[in-house]
Parts: C-alpha cells; structure tokens; sequence
C-alpha cells in the first residue's frame, strides 16, 4: 500500500500532532512535568485525556468513519479503533487518507489500535508470519494517523511457562519492525492468560527488550482479573504508558470468575478508582483513559448514548479524584 506522503513524513506530522513517546525509563523517578500525550486541555482537575475505545460500541456495527463521528460528538479527545475495523472498512472500498483526514478535522487523535499479531510464540514459522502481520497492522495505523498499537499475548496466552526473557527479545524485534514503519507496539497483558498476565510481567518484558521506545499498554479490568496489585503502578514511569485502559469491575463475582462482558462504566464497580488517578498522576502519566468495555448490555442500547454516558461517567471519577 502507498500514502500520498512517506512514512517518515506521515510519522513527523503524527508524531508532532499527538506529542508521543514513551521514553526508555521503565522505573518511576523521571517524572515528567509537561503532557506526554493527553489532550492540550487537561489540568490539575483532569490531568488525563479521554479516549473511547471503539469496543465499547463494536456491536451496533455501524461503519468506522459513523464511530468516529460518534466519538467526538460525545466530546472524547481521542479514539481507539481495532484493526479488524480498519481491514473491513478498506477493503469495503473506504479511504484510509479520507478516515485519516475526517479523524484530524474533527479533533480527534488515533490513541492507539487494538491488533492480534502473534509476535511472542514460540514457534518460529509462526512468530515470522506474526511478524508478517504486524506490519500490515502498524502500516493500517500510520494511514489513519496513529503512532501506537497493542501488542497483547495473542497466540501464547493459552500456554504456562512463558520464557519471559525470550519474550523480551522478541517484543525488541517488534519494536525494530515498528521503527521500519513508524507506529510503536505497547507490551499488553491480559488478566485471564496463562502467561503474561500480570504488569510486572509486561514490565520485565519491556525493560529486557532493551529498547529505548519499550512502552506497556495497562488496563483496569486486567490488572484486577490478574491479580496485579494496583500498587505496582507506582513503579512504572508515566512517560512509560501512552495509553490505559479504564473500565471497572463488579463485586459480586469472584475475580476468577470474571468475564470481559462484566465490565462496567467506571465508578459503577469497586475498582479503586481515585486511588489508581492519584497513583498515575504522580508517576507522571498524562495520557489517554480510553474507555474499553465489552458489556453486552450496553451493547444493547444506542451507541451515541453509551459515548455520551461513558465519558460522562469516566469524568465524574476524575473529577472526584481530584476535586
């Protein structure tokens, strides 16, 4: 595929658009003091920028540039779409150079994008066509002006005994293949796994790659699920994270026993919300809460209400944190 401008150009104007980087340093004490990526708006009251996840909406299968108008209508900062939406949405015949301009036009930044490339296997002609993925993946991201994409366990999240120190290495290669392209992969950890399913994981993970953008990709709901301690936030340099994912969990279901599908708006769950803003504040961090749910409920009623209603309810935690 070709752009109309190179990747290099496409990166600088991205790049200086969004202001991102992750930065090198995984432990806290570098703490930043300007934004590393939230919108241009946020203050002491809401030092973080607001993204939607398009999952939260995914069932109502509207076409991506309608979630995106959707997205910021209800005033969200950034959006966060999964590749799958964007394949479809190419290859039904829609124009990543008009997403891409319909995204800018309306305020909005490509925070990041959800993707499953198999990086992390162990089996070698696997993880060279994960490669292969990847960077059709990143390549999809640059066109609609993102920087950033996930790189969850997909593949090896069914497996124990991960070879975290392998793992490292080959999270190193996909970040050399991002540089070739101009989107940075974020380590991400999913709490049901049976390997790499704790941030401590993904740190170590992200320091032993030994890569100076290795950057993690958090998550609420999946630091609970796991049984990462929230503490552990405390150890990672905001300058880190580009990106988090806030939802919140219900009380009434052991954490086993929890499902994507019970996610609910933040501050309707138990999760230590103001807790967590106090802690990710003071590591520095200042990038996007991107509201990432699955709640067959909520799928159920008008997306542009569920926008509307999942900002609203993300603000209100803030804004209680900090008031």
């Amino acid at each position: 595929m070709s752009a109309p401008v190179s990747r290099r150009e496409m990166l600088q104007q991205s790049g200086k658009s969004a202001g991102l980087a992750c930065g090198a340093a995984m432990l806290a004490g570098n703490v930043m003091t300007q934004p590393a990526t939230a919108a241009e708006s946020t203050s002491s009251a809401e030092p973080f920028g607001y993204a939607l996840n398009t999952s939260t909406i995914r069932e109502a299968k509207l076409p991506l540039p309608e979630i995106v108008e959707i997205t910021a209508k209800a005033g969200y900062h950034g959006i966060e779409p999964w590749i799958g939406e964007i394949d479809a949405f190419q290859k039904s015949g829609g124009s990543l150079d008009d997403l891409r301009k319909q995204i800018a036009d309306l305020g909005l930044k490509v925070v990041s994008a959800i993707g499953f490339a198999q990086w992390i296997v162990d089996d070698d002609e696997q993880r060279a066509k994960g490669l292969e993925q990847a960077k059709h993946d990143m390549d999809l991201v640059l066109r609609i002006g993102g920087t950033h994409i996930a790189a969850p366990p997909a593949g090896a999240h069914a497996q124990e005994g991960l070879d975290l120190r392998a793992a490292g290495e080959r999270y190193r290669k996909l970040l050399e293949v991002g540089e070739e392209i101009g989107v940075i992969p974020q380590v991400e950890f999913w709490g049901p796994a049976r390997s790499l399913s704790r941030l401590s994981e993904a740190a170590y993970i992200a320091a032993e790659s030994g890569h100076p953008k290795a950057c993690l990709l958090t998550d609420v709901y999946h630091m609970f699920r796991g049984g990462s301690s929230f503490e552990g936030w405390k150890l990672i340099d905001g300058a880190a994270m580009v990106n988090l994912h806030i939802n919140d969990y219900p009380g009434d279901i052991p954490r086993e026993q929890q499902k994507d599908s019970d996610r609910v708006y933040p501050g309707d769950g138990v999760a230590p919300l103001t807790d967590i803003y106090h802690t990710l504040r003071a590591t520095g961090y200042r990038g996007y809460l991107s509201l990432e749910l699955f709640n067959k409920d909520y799928w159920r009623q008008d997306p542009a209400q569920v926008a509307r209603t999942g900002l609203e309810k993300i603000r209100q935690s803030v804004l209680k944190a900090f008031s």
